[in-house]
């Protein structure tokens, strides 16, 4: 816990959950509930239980509830500054431009991002390994894969001696990573996904990788929505989350 001491962490919370509708016309995804608490909730409390308490949240589409129902952050034990990106449609900048409209909230030091919209027993204090990494200029880049869900079969990235390759066999990015400053100076804060752009950096060598093969659920339609709740609240207490 000591190593993450003072490092900062991005939950994107921006997006309109589409997938979700008519859910998400009324209330914006990260506030939807599974095992009686938010989804990003389950985020905040992870990042907290590993020492990350200096957060920032990107909102966009009804972000003025997310404001409301987390505040600054102090009864989860956290910090939390918000980077609003507009109300109207279309507004939200996606990953790459919500991290990089955030970076003057960021710091200097690698930085955590992670989705809001996943449930996971993802341990942040493992990405403490990637860190001298990182800070010494060896990547610029650490992501966090795991098992193709059955909605991107396919995959995204495979994993050669620690390092993010393009080719199989593959797996799915888990949205959540840590990232070098550096690797987005110079960029503009506009609409940008952080793929295909980030592909030229993991050609280049200076994107490492790990296969977290424990719990993620990335919520996609109310029926995993309702799946998972059922599956959260038969959990005894203490007991991991179910697959």
């Amino acid at each position: 816990m000591a190593a993450l001491s003072g490092l900062r962490a991005m939950l994107l919370a921006a997006g309109r959950g589409e997938r979700l509708r008519p859910l998400t016309d009324t209330q914006p995804k990260p506030l939807l509930q599974a095992g009686g608490r938010c989804l990003i909730e389950w985020q905040i409390d992870a990042l907290v239980r590993a020492g990350i308490v200096d957060l920032v949240i990107n909102v966009a589409h009804l972000g003025d509830r997310i404001i409301a129902a987390l505040g600054d952050g102090s009864r989860y034990g956290a910090r939390i500054r918000y980077r609003d990106e507009g109300a109207h449609p279309g507004a939200a900048l996606e990953t790459r431009g919500g991290i990089v409209n955030a970076l003057d909230l960021l710091g200097s030091r690698p930085f955590i991002v992670a989705s809001s919209d996943i449930v996971t027993d993802f341990d942040y204090a493992t990405l403490a390994a990637a860190l001298p990494a990182l800070e010494g200029g060896r990547c610029d880049a650490h992501l966090v894969l795991v098992d193709n869900p059955p909605h991107h079969p396919r995959g995204d990235l495979g994993i050669d001696d620690g390092r993010a390759v393009r080719r199989a066999p593959l797996l799915n990015y888990g949205g959540i990573a840590a990232f070098a400053p550096r690797l987005f100076a110079g960029i503009c804060a506009e609409r940008a996904a952080l793929f295909p752009w980030l592909y030229a950096q993991v050609d280049a060598g200076r994107i490492s990788a790990w296969h977290h093969r424990g719990e993620w659920h990335n919520i996609g339609t109310a029926e995993e929505l309702a799946a998972l709740d059922r599956a959260l609240r038969r959990r005894a207490p203490g007991e991991a989350l179910p697959r």
